[in-house]
């Protein structure tokens, strides 16, 4: 299956745009994503942190994915 992972902030600027397609096996999972996306994107590792979202929710814990999920990486935010 295929998914679209939505960039957010620096992420935009690691992955290169706005979204990318990531190739994935059938029953993957948020953790499996980040793996993934790690592997692919190294620099995405060196983030003190970041976040998978899963249709609008965190996924804290492991997440199984499906093709038509509304997927994000958020970046580590500051604020003041």
């Amino acid at each position: 299956m295929t998914v679209k992972v939505l960039a957010f902030g620096i992420v935009r600027d690691i992955f290169g745009g706005s979204s990318i397609d990531v190739p994935l096996e059938p029953a993957a999972t948020s953790a499996t994503l980040k793996a993934n996306l790690e592997l692919r994107f190294p620099k995405l590792a060196k983030l003190s942190s970041y976040m998978v979202a899963v249709n609008n929710e965190y996924a804290h814990e492991p997440v199984e994915l499906h093709p038509n999920d509304e997927i994000a990486i958020i970046p580590p935010v500051s604020g003041g």
